[in-house]
C-alpha cells in the first residue's frame, strides 16, 4: 500500500527515517571531527593553509579568484577557525548536540571551501564523496534533523 496524504505514517516508518538520520548524523560528524584533527598544525602555522589557497589561485575560475582574493588575508585567523569548527562541530553531530544549527554552520563552512578550490565547478565533484554527498547529508540533516533519538538537546 503506498503512502496516502493525510494518513498518518506508522511508527515504524518515522523510527527507521530518525535512525536513518542519526546514522548520518553521527558518520558524518567523525568525518569532520577527525578532518579538524588532520588539520591540527594549522593552530600552529597557518602556511600549509596559506599555500593551499594560492594553488586554487592560480588555477581558480573567475569566481574562485574572486572569492579568494577576499578571503586570503584572513588566513590566519581561518587556518585557526576551519580545525575548530570541523572538530567542535563534528562532535556536536556525534552526540547530537544543536543538529540543525550545527549541520548548518557546517554546512556553510564546506560550501566556502568548495567555491575557494573551485571543486565545484568540476564534473569531478558530483563523483567526490566529501563534495556533493557531504552537503547533502548535512543539507538533510538541516531539514529533519530535529528530535532526533540519542541526542542531548531535542
Amino acid at each position: 500500500m503506498a503512502y496516502q496524504p493525510g494518513i498518518p505514517k506508522s511508527a515504524g516508518v518515522a523510527k527507521g527515517q530518525a535512525a536513518g538520520l542519526v546514522l548520518i548524523r553521527i558518520t558524518a560528524g567523525l568525518y569532520l571531527f577527525f578532518m579538524g584533527v588532520s588539520k591540527l598544525r594549522w593552530f600552529l602555522d597557518s602556511t600549509p593553509l596559506a599555500g593551499q589557497l594560492a594553488i586554487w589561485s592560480a588555477q581558480a575560475t573567475p569566481i574562485s579568484r574572486w572569492y579568494l582574493e577576499r578571503i586570503t588575508p584572513g588566513t590566519p585567523v581561518f587556518a585557526r577557525l576551519v580545525p575548530l569548527g570541523e572538530m567542535i562541530g563534528g562532535l556536536a553531530l556525534v552526540v547530537g548536540f544543536w543538529t540543525r544549527l550545527v549541520a548548518a554552520a557546517l554546512f556553510l563552512m564546506i560550501l566556502n571551501f568548495d567555491v575557494a578550490a573551485g571543486a565545484m565547478f568540476k564534473y569531478a565533484y558530483l563523483t567526490d564523496a566529501k563534495g556533493l554527498p557531504l552537503l547533502g547529508s548535512l543539507l538533510g540533516l538541516v531539514l529533519g534533523g530535529s528530535r532526533l533519538p540519542f541526542s542531548l538537546r531535542r
